[in-house]
């Protein structure tokens, strides 16, 4: 990536009736980008902070264990998920600074191309990172929603057995039950005369 220079209109001195762009040899343009960066790296830790619910936050680095199962040791079914503290500062994002001189940590000299170089690759890192971490995210997230259309099926199934069980029509039930009482008695009976043609044979063999 090649260095930041100022182009013709912040190096442009007042001719006509153009404004000054330059005050003491800083640029103005860059002068008014420092408080609109400096707000969105505190609207990133303010966001972080906000991304918490029923006192987890996986964006301040809290552990998340989510339960498949009501069984206990080896046999429970779960899923873990460490968050990762999130920050503006975590991110190598330090704060504009309106100063021509380089700027050590991750603060930036506004007026100083190698640190806008600087500022330039640390926000191309935080990106990177910050896809990193949606896309371990989102795996988890595809592993629940499976585990609760999984689950969801399930008692679907279940919920649809049990409706069979209690809206069955009483008539139609008890019809299927005298028919086989019916079968039952009618095969007693065939049981009943063949043993006795057996027993008749074996009268007249005797």
């Amino acid at each position: 990536m090649g260095e930041f220079t100022a182009d013709a209109t912040e190096t442009a001195k007042l001719t006509g009736g153009a404004a000054f762009t330059t005050s003491g040899g800083a640029s103005v343009q860059r002068s008014a980008l420092i408080d609109q960066f400096n707000n969105l790296g505190t609207q990133v830790d303010q966001a972080a902070k906000d991304a918490g619910f029923n006192g987890t936050n996986l964006l301040a680095g809290d552990n998340l264990t989510i339960a498949f199962n009501e069984k206990t040791g080896s046999a429970r079914s779960k899923l873990s998920v460490q968050g990762t503290a999130l920050s503006a500062a975590g991110l190598g994002l330090g704060s504009f600074v309106d100063s021509a001189a380089a700027q050590g940590g991750a603060n930036f000299g506004v007026q100083n191309n190698a640190d806008l170089v600087k500022a330039s690759d640390a926000l191309t890192n935080a990106l990177t990172s910050l896809k990193s971490l949606s896309s371990t995210l989102g795996s988890n997230l595809s592993v629940v929603q499976t585990r609760q259309d999984f689950t969801k099926q399930m008692v679907d199934g279940l919920d649809t057995g049990a409706a069979n069980l209690t809206d069955a029509d009483m008539n139609e039930e008890a019809a299927r039950s005298q028919a086989l009482s019916t079968r039952q008695s009618l095969a007693i009976s065939a049981l009943s005369l063949a043993n006795t043609a057996n027993q008749g044979i074996l009268q007249l063999l005797r």
